[in-house]
């Protein structure tokens, strides 16, 4: 487990195990289900509409309203959503148009590019993220070991890369794009989650997951994959259970990362997401065919042994509060 969970309020381990197990299998069942159903945006228009349902309907049943802390305005059943409101609306705009960038691009990424790279890439994603921490999110800058751990990272990610034989011009492309949109994404969805006030968890689920379905409903109907799921697609249940799993486990996926996204900092959440990759490689050595050498692995675990050392920053105004106390 990382080095500083133990610091880490029970709400925190709870979503970041929650998160780890769910963005673990995910992706290689993603990898799956679009070999299985070569739609892209089918695929994620089917996990964001379904979870969105999902949510939607659980928070209706029962049939009565719930004060929130914002006020009278979240519908009381299973689960607590908010309604929808022009003003939360206009807060998650940017967000979903960054999200849904940023699933298109992994999902066309998975599609040149093999899991283990994918991976490493990500794993060097907190390099870069705890400087934008401290700039935008008003983080100290990590300590020594966490430095270390940073820097471990990068290096193994370098080494592996070197070692990729299986290099494509187009995957390494839409790698690039997705590195981009990743580093945004997480900043800018710390920064929704701290300043755009949900009256629940499940409400920040639902405006992300409803709001993504229509741009990617569109990408889908103009992208050529409807001629895909029309002309080329045999469909039978070998077909169609990886789709099944993906929407499933998307949905868990999606409360857990809000909810770790909320209690945690955005590097120590890419951390996290690193770790857990781990497990993915162990399943896609059962799995799957297409594997990077054993000097590449050994690059991988290094880099994420790294990430065990690596300690959350705290708020500077935490510290500034700390150091206020001990000079009074």
């Amino acid at each position: 487990m990382l080095g500083g969970v133990q610091k880490l309020p029970p709400q925190a381990i709870f979503a970041l195990m929650g998160y780890m197990a769910c963005s673990s299998l995910l992706l290689l069942t993603n990898k799956l289900a679009i070999h299985a159903l070569p739609a892209t945006s089918f695929i994620l228009f089917g996990q964001m509409a379904f979870c969105a349902f999902v949510v939607f309907v659980l928070g209706q049943v029962g049939g009565s309203y719930a004060t929130g802390p914002q006020g009278i305005n979240a519908q009381k059943g299973l689960i607590v959503v908010d309604s929808l409101e022009w003003g939360k609306v206009k807060g998650f705009a940017i967000a979903v148009l960054s999200f849904v960038v940023l699933i298109y691009s992994n999902a066309q990424t998975l599609k040149y590019v093999n899991v283990e790279t994918f991976i490493v890439f990500r794993a060097s994603t907190p390099c870069i993220m705890c400087v934008a921490d401290y700039f935008f999110l008003g983080r100290e800058l990590p300590n020594l070991k966490s430095t270390i751990s940073i820097v471990v990272l990068l290096l193994g990610a370098v080494l592996y890369v070197s070692t990729d034989a299986g290099f494509h011009v187009s995957g390494y492309s839409w790698l690039a794009c997705w590195y981009v949109i990743f580093l945004f994404d997480q900043l800018y969805l710390k920064h929704v989650a701290n300043t755009v006030k949900m009256d629940s968890n499940w409400g920040r689920v639902f405006y992300q997951n409803f709001l993504s379905s229509f741009p990617l409903m569109a990408i889908f109907a103009t992208s050529g994959d409807y001629n895909v799921l029309q002309n080329e697609v045999e469909y039978n249940f070998h077909t169609l259970k990886y789709f099944a799993l993906s929407v499933v486990l998307g949905t868990a996926m999606s409360y857990f990362a809000w909810l770790a996204r909320s209690l945690v900092s955005a590097t120590y959440f890419s951390v996290v997401g690193n770790v857990c990759k781990l497990i993915t490689i162990l399943l896609n050595f059962m799995v799957w065919d297409k594997h990077a050498n054993g000097t590449g692995i050994f690059c991988l675990l290094c880099c994420l042994g790294a990430a065990y050392f690596y300690e959350q920053a705290p708020l500077r105004s935490m510290v500034d509060k700390k150091l206020r106390d001990v000079n009074v």
